[in-house]
């Protein structure tokens, strides 16, 4: 990798790539692997934070593990365009919504959703999002399966 982009160089990368396959690799272990200082490594890494690059750690759970066994996507249509910032307020405090994204296409909004069972999906559409102001209907899709999940690949930056 010879690139720089956005501000970052091929240290950068390299870091970036280590902690995206495991997020607490220790900074002395990052340091070995890309032959710098661990201090290099720590300047590095507040630096991508300040530029919000690295925006923190994620911890991944496995959902059916804790009694969330219903993963679904629920398109949602506005009634108008312009209930979309009051819509957005009243849908971030469900807390069984754990993505947002305000998209092109059929849905004003497309929402990623974890609940415990049918009947708490169920509760969910029908107490909570439809209920929403400015919800006018909604479509829901239930995952079956998710064979992959993961970030973007830093060397899909070199193509």
């Amino acid at each position: 990798m010879s690139l720089k982009i956005n501000g970052l160089d091929d240290l950068d990368l390299q870091i970036l790539e280590i902690l995206l396959k495991d997020s607490r690799t220790p900074f002395l272990e990052i340091a070995r692997q890309c032959h710098v200082s661990g201090g290099t490594i720590h300047v590095r890494v507040k630096k991508m934070e300040d530029m919000d690059i690295i925006k923190g750690t994620k911890l991944i759970i496995d959902n059916s593990k804790i009694g969330f066994d219903v993963c679904g996507f629920i398109g949602i249509y506005l009634d108008k365009a312009k209930s979309f910032n009051n819509s957005l307020d009243e849908l971030k405090q469900i807390k069984e919504i754990v993505e947002i994204h305000y998209t092109t296409g059929d849905y004003s909004i497309f929402v990623k959703v974890l609940c415990k069972n049918i009947t708490d999906l169920q509760n969910l559409l029908m107490n909570k999002i439809q209920s929403v102001d400015g919800v006018q209907r909604t479509d829901t899709i239930i995952s079956l399966f998710q064979p992959v999940d993961r970030s973007i690949d830093i060397d899909v930056l070199d193509e």
